[in-house]
């Protein structure tokens, strides 16, 4: 397999700290410079292999540090404290360097205003499924990202889970499926698990049900590769307790109620970036 380039991860936390372990077990990582704020975060990553965990408690300068060592550098803090950091870090920039936004509601114009006209960029939107290897991430071009670069950065996401290619103007919208999608599917398991309970059975039976169809119908999905609408088909007999149920589900308008909360996700996600 290809080596991936060097990388950087600034701000190696829940999403960033995932992303770093799946590099990391692709087995293709060249040098990782990594960094976080406290000395407690940064320690535990210093013995994953080929990473240099830099605590800024102890290295102010760790981000300079790291970015001047890497080809791809990953931006990983939060959305308010991503305009202060591209200013500290646009000086150390190797030429060429790829910047990745991972932060939700900073459009690529805000990163390439910041580090300057050269500035190759590109944003991203992984989901937490990218902690077991199972992520959707979606990434939009800059104005300078041509499709090699792309082709770099989708490497890198790969060894997290798949990678589609949308425009910047899809992005948010991107957000309110895969990004919060696992939301969604974790909040269907809880009413599932709530309503087998309310049918007697002992809490922990109730999860194990809920949890496991869920696990077990999203593998068939994925192992046959049908359309979910033929394999609700083949489960929902003719006048069966399947039909009657899905009937009750369908009454309730569950396309329109999907609609309206990616809707409100949508708008939300555009106030973030507007403000």
């Amino acid at each position: 397999m290809t080596s991936l380039p060097s990388l950087a991860i600034i701000g190696a936390g829940s999403m960033g700290g995932a992303i770093l372990q799946g590099v990391v077990a692709s087995g293709r990582a060249g040098s990782i410079h990594v960094t976080n704020r406290s000395r407690a975060k940064a320690e535990p990553l210093a013995d994953l292999a080929g990473v240099t965990s830099i605590a800024l408690e102890d290295h102010p300068d760790g981000n300079a540090q790291a970015v001047a060592a890497a080809d791809v550098v990953l931006v990983g803090v939060k959305p308010a404290m991503v305009p202060d950091l591209l200013t500290e870090i646009a000086p150390h920039l190797r030429p060429h360097a790829i910047v990745v936004s991972l932060a939700a509601g900073v459009t690529v114009a805000t990163f390439e205003r910041i580090l300057g006209p050269e500035a190759v960029v590109v944003r991203s939107m992984p989901n937490t499924p990218a902690v077991v290897g199972k992520a959707v991430t979606g990434i939009a071009p800059g104005t300078r990202a041509d499709a090699t670069v792309l082709g770099t950065v989708r490497a890198v996401f790969e060894t997290v889970g798949t990678v589609v290619e949308v425009p910047e103007s899809q992005i948010d919208a991107l957000s309110t499926i895969s990004g919060s999608g696992p939301a969604y599917v974790f909040l269907l398991i809880e009413e599932l698990t709530s309503a087998a309970v309310g049918k007697g059975f002992a809490p922990d039976v109730a999860r194990t049900m809920a949890e496991q169809t869920f696990i077990g119908a999203a593998a068939l999905l994925d192992a046959t590769g049908e359309d979910p609408a033929e394999l609700r088909r083949r489960v929902t007999s003719p006048k069966g307790t399947t039909e009657r149920a899905v009937a009750v589900l369908q009454e309730a308008h569950l396309d329109r109620v999907f609609a309206e909360a990616t809707d409100a996700a949508l708008a939300r996600a555009r106030e973030l970036a507007a403000g």
